[in-house]
């Protein structure tokens, strides 16, 4: 923060005598993400710094932290007395960042979510910052479909030859928003993904399973559970249990009929997971995308997703929670997109230190100059 004991812009070096690179590698196993990513730990571990570190390294009562001034390339040390979480808390919600990287944090509301404008007369932009839109039968979804149909029929009426797509705030939500959206998008007929498993379809250790229903009671509720599971993966196949192709997971889409066919310039960031990083995958795909940003959270080829499953474990009682469906998503392969990795972009764009200091957009702004620079 600015003003504060440590001046703005200082990179810190090490914490009691710990480098820097060793206690950010040593937190990054409390914040999960699709397959290798680590920018997406950032994320987490960004915001909740003094959590993790407590719970990896034990309190501390004050720390050590040296560091070096920006401009210069001396090491300084001070000591600085630790505060509590609310302290701690206050001072992240105060953070320096906070007008460019809120949105990484946000709940956001419905009027939030996604907005849609013009810059020029062949430049809009599009940005949905979450999926969290309702289902087939709320009218927040009805809301949102009409907003698309509206913004599709005036690009088109327009003959508009760019659309920037924004997602880098979208962590994901309700289906089939997504979906909806990227058929707006499309030129081909997809569907959500090309294949869905789960690693079992009767529910393992029962009695440490997170539920609030007393474990010896348990046994008598399971079994609606498990025949759900059963009726959604019912064919085994190398110790697996896989979607049919009568899953309306597997359902074949088309696009829209307004769906634009101009130049689509994809925003991507860490935050981008679940729902997000399935569309995000899929217009990525298209041959008319171009990505720009930083590697998302979630993976290109398939993720985990839909059905959160959660244990308690019986010695030391913590509570681990994570999705129990292997997705293949509907993707084609492109070569500078890797297995096990999250989305990579085809231009990696990362704020500069000067447009930190100044709250400056470096992605969205690399955009319009890459649009300048191909019409």
């Amino acid at each position: 923060m600015e003003g504060k004991e440590i001046p703005l812009g200082t990179r810190i070096v090490s914490i009691n005598g710990r480098p820097m690179e060793t206690v950010i590698s040593a937190l990054y196993k409390y914040y999960t993400t699709d397959g290798v990513n680590i920018t997406g730990k950032a994320i987490g571990i960004n915001f909740s710094f003094a959590r993790y570190y407590r719970l990896h390294y034990g309190l501390e009562n004050t720390f050590e932290v040296c560091y070096i001034p920006h401009g210069s390339h001396n090491v300084r040390c001070k000591t600085l007395e630790s505060v509590g979480y609310r302290t701690y808390y206050k001072n992240v919600e105060n953070r320096y960042s906070r007008p460019y990287d809120e949105g990484d944090y946000k709940g956001w509301e419905e009027e939030e979510s996604y907005t849609f404008e013009y810059r020029d007369e062949a430049v809009a932009v599009l940005t949905v910052n979450s999926f969290s839109l309702g289902n087939e039968n709320s009218e927040k979804h009805r809301r949102y479909t009409r907003f698309l149909d509206s913004v599709f029929t005036e690009l088109k009426t327009r003959k508009t030859k760019n659309l920037i797509v924004d997602v880098r705030h979208n962590g994901g939500g309700t289906d089939p928003n997504d979906l909806i959206t990227y058929a707006y998008l499309a030129q081909r007929n997809f569907r959500e993904n090309r294949q869905a498993w789960v690693s079992f379809n009767k529910v393992p250790y029962l009695r440490y399973a997170y539920s609030k229903i007393p474990s010896f009671l348990r046994p008598l509720g399971v079994g609606k559970y498990n025949r759900m599971l059963q009726k959604e993966f019912p064919m085994e196949k190398g110790g697996r249990f896989y979607q049919t192709e009568t899953s309306k997971d597997h359902r074949i889409r088309t696009p829209e009929e307004n769906a634009f066919t101009g130049n689509i310039y994809l925003l991507i960031g860490p935050r981008v997971a679940s729902a997000g990083s399935l569309f995000a995958a899929m217009v990525t795909g298209n041959p008319n995308t171009v990505t720009v940003g930083e590697e998302t959270m979630g993976g290109y080829y398939g993720h985990n997703g839909h059905t959160p499953w959660g244990y308690i474990l019986p010695k030391s009682g913590l509570e681990t929670f994570f999705s129990i469906v292997n997705l293949e998503q509907d993707v084609p392969e492109k070569d500078n997109q890797v297995y096990n990795r999250g989305i990579l972009p085809d231009y990696t764009v990362k704020q500069y230190f000067n447009d930190y200091l100044e709250h400056r957009d470096t992605q969205m702004e690399f955009v319009i100059k890459l649009i300048e620079k191909d019409k």
